[in-house]
């Protein structure tokens, strides 16, 4: 009987198997077989299989990664680069600019009006004052530019949207904002939040917008490709 080896299953068959190795393992230790072994690390198909066993879709569709190694890599690595986004540490690692009306303030969950946020993991949000209140009985006009910062402080890209717009008495559920930045090239070393805006009655205390769970993280790369 003649003796094979696993060099002679097929090649669909050793991507499967090579598949639920863990990366570094595959990297450091696979590659280093064999030429074939290297070869079939190095293949796209490989990544593509670990990211769709590990649940790793790229958004949006029909875009694709541009390579299926990095975007497997950037996205098990992926992690809020914003530290303490609700509140866990008072306004440590925030530096506010502007703190009209009674000032920013903190608030446990579920205190403030309006419905409870639907994120289980958020306990406290960043609250503002009449300056930019939003509260049940009282509408408001929100507010909010990032920007992308050279180390010089110049602005390399920028997000601000249309302000929105909250009618008085309305169900003050809460609202996300989300936005992909592009293309931006290298050279960015700050990140920048605005929230401004303004209310219709100036009525003191903490009735204003409720900010938490900012996240800020690097996607991976995708094509509009096939």
């Amino acid at each position: 009987m003649a003796m094979l080896s696993i060099n002679d299953l097929p090649e669909d068959v050793l991507v499967e198997l090579l598949s639920h190795v863990a990366e570094y393992d595959l990297i450091h230790c696979c590659r280093l077989v064999c030429s074939l072994w290297r070869d079939v690390v190095d293949m796209p198909t490989l990544w593509k299989r670990k990211c769709q066993l590990e649940g790793f879709s790229p958004k949006g569709g029909i875009r694709i990664p541009d390579d299926w190694k990095s975007f497997y890599f950037l996205f098990k690595l992926r992690k809020n680069l914003i530290r303490n986004p609700c509140a866990k540490e008072g306004f440590n690692s925030w530096r506010i600019d502007e703190d009209g009306g009674d000032k920013w303030a903190i608030e446990e969950l579920p205190g403030g009006h309006g419905q409870p946020i639907p994120l289980p993991d958020v306990k406290k949000y960043f609250v503002t004052s009449f300056s930019y209140a939003a509260r049940y009985d009282c509408g408001c006009q929100y507010e909010v530019c990032v920007q992308l910062l050279s180390e010089d402080f110049i602005v390399l890209q920028e997000f601000c949207p249309e302000p929105v717009l909250i009618d008085q008495w309305s169900d003050a559920k809460w609202r996300q904002m989300s936005h992909t930045f592009r293309n931006y090239g290298p050279g960015v070393r700050h990140i920048k939040f605005q929230h401004g805006g303004k209310d219709r009655q100036f009525w003191a205390g903490w009735y204003g917008v409720r900010v938490t769970s900012s996240s800020l993280v690097i996607e991976p790369p995708i094509s509009d490709g096939q």
